[in-house]
């Protein structure tokens, strides 16, 4: 056995060709190979940061492949009795040579990955390529050119490799996976069996590393995730030769060929188990080439092992994933190979995606009979086969929804409702409408639910005429919103109620931005635009203005277009509450976090279980906050006490006996905009830095006039910020949800899922994200070389890979 300090002298040949044979191995046919010297420890890493270092090329290109050859074993022989170790003095015609596939085309960014090999004696015996080795028929193969030749710009990332079909090292997962519970992490397969060797022989032993005949299996899903895990883990290939539902027979791709591994398993009828009954191993063939991927490491096998991670989040991303299966099995599976294995994994945890459609009207039974007042209305469309309406099934349209304490709790909280809509993920697609609260210790409620096909007039108009009968009736309401037309289009409608004054509209800045930005490039530009939005005086939405005009007056001319009540705090009167955003992604990342990623029926049951342990922390906390006597919540408690310590600086004049009117001069400015001397209407509940009448409780201003006429500032605070009002947004809590088993019977059509939602079956994923302008670079920011971090050029052009280049060739 070769110590660690031992090396190995090797041959990498960068150019020419690779005639692959089947009975001698592959040759490998270029004029100048490279000699590098590596060890028993280098990491898979340092063999490619060498191979580039000699080519001169480190940082411009990136190794795609590795195919390698060791003189003296031939097929059938194992390389771990055959693998000289040699000083750096060797010979070279005695060494291990590589042949290097230097890719062009590079994807990938740099860091898409995190974990690599630990050493190079990981690197599999076995084949660990894309195809077979070669076919049993044919003597020579077509020659596979290597050319590194390319003026692309590419990127310097090497394959995501972790030694193959080593089954040893220590495996390092991401930083990132930090923020998952790692204890799941260590459970590996799925619904609790292990993943590959967890199947049990003869005796009951487990953690075999070969297979042993009478070997047991609790199903053919088990024996066939455990063969295909062998596989990855042996960095082998295997053909499938018979399967059925009694026998599965496989052979290694070589087999005939210099190795004779086979395995048969067949079901035992009586026991129901399946179970080995030959087995000729382990592998005797020898690899000439690493991938980065396996052919076996199939959605399947991806899916038992990320079971644990996305039962403990299930909005896991697929990135996430991607990296802890590749760092495990140490091959990079494709995006939509992980994408397909995760929505595998969600519907054996949380039901069939289809099936869940058929679960939503008994749902809509059970809620309303566990909750009586609960509104649940469900829309379907027509099923038609042959041009004849099919009675007994009706696609998923639409629904809405919300519950009894939802009803409740918005007659409590702030007289203002967001409003927005966020994609679902999964097997198909659709939108989530969310109706979102906001109680007087500024916590977000949402408060009534409907799932659509996608944000347009009609489904707007859906969700919004339920919301405003069975939730919201309330006059003078505010509804803040973005610009969708759909939207636009529902609350103009005549019969809706959601005209003034019985309810007002209200843009999200953040979207007003949005938009602003598409026409005008720059963040400076888009600051002043939201710093006008939010001022709260006339006086100070100018003084912002007039610097947004001197930039450019077409940014004016753009924002003079819409009219100011519907984007400033200044001309809404009081009603946004300070509020200027839907806090629509507040809500989905905290109260409703991981549910877009879940199938219907699962999705709905979520907003219950949600909203009744939301419901109860809130309200323990607010019952908690009246024990101790206070008399509003802690955010106003707050606000108040940083007013105060202002409000000493201030000189106060009274002019009425009624201690109504005031002045207020400040000895220093308060803030960065500061009018110097302010009127304060303790009756009227104005003052003119505006805080006063947009936040409905006293500013700096206000206190120091409440000071100096001795009354007391709780008077002049809305009843929303009263701790009694935010415990009443949570005093009638959810009920147990009754057993699906007592729910009543549904004996109308079959709900199914509309086939035109489903997401395309083959190819990336595509995003259900509207990108904008918020999700792009700073186009002002100059553009630098990706390598030498300079400007003035771009990597293709860098004067390192230039002048690296030049010599190599020299």
């Amino acid at each position: 056995m070769a110590s660690e300090e031992e090396s190995f002298a090797v041959l990498v040949h960068h150019r020419g060709s690779i005639k692959r044979k089947t009975r001698s191995g592959v040759k490998f046919t270029n004029k100048n190979p490279l000699y590098i010297v590596v060890n028993r420890t280098t990491s898979y890493d340092d063999l490619v940061r060498s191979v580039l270092m000699k080519l001169g090329l480190e940082g411009a290109k990136r190794i795609k492949k590795f195919f390698y050859r060791i003189p003296g074993v031939r097929t059938g022989i194992p390389p771990s009795s055959s693998v000289p170790v040699y000083e750096p003095a060797a010979q070279l015609v005695a060494s291990p040579s590589f042949a290097v596939d230097l890719n062009d085309g590079v994807r990938d960014e740099v860091g898409s990955f995190d974990v690599l090999p630990n050493a190079l004696h990981g690197v599999p015996p076995v084949g660990v390529g894309d195809g077979e080795l070669g076919d049993p028929d044919e003597d020579d193969v077509e020659p596979e050119t290597i050319d590194d030749d390319s003026g692309d710009e590419v990127v310097a990332a090497g394959p995501a490799l972790a030694g193959g079909g080593s089954s040893s090292g220590t495996q390092q997962y991401p930083p990132y996976f930090s923020s998952l519970d790692l204890d799941t992490m260590t459970h590996e397969g799925a619904l609790g069996h292990p993943v590959g060797f967890g199947a049990r022989d003869a005796e009951g032993n487990a953690g075999l590393t070969e297979f042993q005949v009478g070997q047991q299996f609790q199903d053919k899903d088990e024996a066939l995730l455990s063969v295909k895990t062998y596989s990855i883990r042996r960095g082998v290939q295997y053909k499938v030769v018979e399967s059925d539902h009694r026998w599965y027979v496989g052979k290694c791709s070589e087999f005939g060929n210099g190795c004779t591994w086979l395995i048969r398993l067949s079901l035992r009828k009586r026991k129901g188990i399946w179970e080995v009954k030959r087995y000729n191993g382990p592998h005797t063939c020898l690899a000439t080439s690493i991938s980065s991927d396996h052919r076996s490491l199939d959605h399947s096998v991806i899916s038992a092992f990320i079971m644990p991670m996305v039962r403990a989040d299930a909005s896991v991303s697929i990135k996430v994933l991607l990296n802890a299966t590749a760092a495990h099995f140490g091959f990079r599976p494709t995006y939509r190979r992980v994408w397909m294995a995760k929505q595998k994994a969600v519907g054996l945890i949380y039901g069939d995606w289809d099936e869940s459609y058929s679960e939503i009207p008994r749902w809509v039974l059970g809620v309303q009979l566990t909750m009586t007042g609960t509104v649940a209305v469900l829309r379907t469309s027509p099923v038609l086969v042959g041009g004849q309406v099919d009675e007994s099934q009706a696609y998923f349209h639409r629904l809405f929804w919300t519950f009894p304490p939802c009803i409740e709790a918005f007659r409590h909280c702030k007289p203002l409702v967001s409003i927005d809509g966020t994609h679902l993920y999964g097997k198909y697609g659709g939108t989530l409408l969310i109706a979102i609260a906001q109680d007087g210790n500024s916590n977000i409620l949402p408060v009534a639910f409907a799932l659509v096909e996608g944000e347009n007039a009609e489904s707007w108009t859906f969700f919004l005429s339920h919301l405003r009968q069975h939730v919201t009736p309330h006059p003078g309401l505010l509804v803040i919103s973005d610009r969708h037309n759909g939207i636009k289009s529902a609350l103009e409608a005549p019969d809706g109620g959601w005209l003034p004054p019985s309810a007002y509209r209200a843009f999200c800045i953040r979207h007003v931005a949005a938009n602003f930005a598409l026409t005008f490039k720059g963040k400076d530009a888009r600051r002043l635009l939201v710093n006008a939005a939010y001022a709260k005086t006339e006086v100070e939405f100018d003084y912002w203005f007039d610097i947004l005009r001197s930039e450019d007056p077409a940014m004016c001319e753009w924002a003079n277009r819409i009219d100011y009540s519907l984007w400033t705090q200044h001309r809404d009167e009081g009603r946004r509450f300070g509020h200027m955003t839907t806090n629509i992604s507040e809500c989905v990342n905290s109260i409703l976090k991981g549910v877009r990623n879940l199938p219907v029926a699962s999705l709905v049951k979520a907003t219950y279980g949600r909203l009744a342990e939301l419901f109860v922390r809130k309200g323990r906390e607010a019952e908690a906050q009246m024990g101790t006597g206070q008399q509003f919540s802690q955010h106003l408690v707050k606000c108040i006490e940083a007013n105060l310590n202002t409000a000493r600086c201030f000189t106060v004049t009274l002019y009425d006996r009624d201690n109504s009117e005031f002045t207020v001069a400040e000895t220093t400015p308060t803030g960065t905009f500061s009018l110097g001397t302010y009127r304060v209407s303790l009756a009227s509940r104005t003052c003119d830095c505006g805080y006063f009448q947009a936040l409905h409780f006293p500013c700096q201003h206000a206190l120091a006039c409440c000071a100096y006429a001795r009354v007391s500032w709780s008077s002049y605070v809305h009843s929303v910020y009263q701790i009694s009002s935010v415990f009443n947004v949570y005093r009638m809590g959810f009920t147990p949800p009754i057993p699906e088993g007592f729910w009543p019977p549904y004996d109308g059509p079959t709900m199914i899922p509309d086939p035109n939602r489903r997401r395309a079956r083959e190819g990336r994923p595509r995003s259900t994200r509207i990108r904008t302008n918020m999700d792009e670079a700073d186009p002002n920011r100059p553009k630098r070389c990706g390598l030498c971090r300079q400007p003035g050029h771009t990597r293709r052009r860098c004067p390192q890979v230039v002048g690296s280049s030049q010599t190599g060739r020299n």
